[in-house]
């Protein structure tokens, strides 16, 4: 089997109103390489804007590689690794999606908790990222 890449993603969802619009940043590494992406919804939740900053990262992977996902969303490590009940029929899609992106490319995932709003710099550019994603 080929050598997979290491790529960190660090992640973030943001909402104005919950639910409302909303937008998801994520920052991407792999060796000396960066890469940030970030995209909004007009009518979401922030619990949705999280999961979709993972799903659009796996989305970004144009070759196997093991992901390491740095996020301050607790619900995403549980729902994603932890095997906490999806209840909510959106946030049960979005982790489906996810699961089957990781699968079809053939990516390995893992997580990190990283505190929100505590000066974390690469969580704090995520967060920038999905506020300034926002649809006004």
């Amino acid at each position: 089997m080929a050598e997979r890449f290491q790529v960190t993603a660090y992640t973030d969802g943001a909402c104005s109103g919950n639910p409302g619009p909303g937008g998801w940043g994520a920052i991407l590494r792999c060796g000396k390489g960066e890469r940030e992406i970030s995209g909004g919804e007009r009518e979401t939740t922030n619990n949705r804007m999280e999961l979709k900053a993972v799903l659009e990262v796996v989305r970004a992977l144009n070759a196997p590689c093991e992901l390491f996902v740095c996020t301050d969303s607790q619900n995403v490590i549980g729902w994603l690794s932890k095997g906490w009940k999806r209840k909510n029929p959106a946030i049960r899609a979005l982790c489906q999606e996810i699961e089957a992106a990781l699968k079809e490319g053939s990516h390995a995932i893992a997580f990190e908790h990283v505190k929100g709003h505590s000066g974390d710099p690469l969580n704090e550019r995520a967060d920038a990222l999905a506020v300034a994603a926002i649809p006004h």
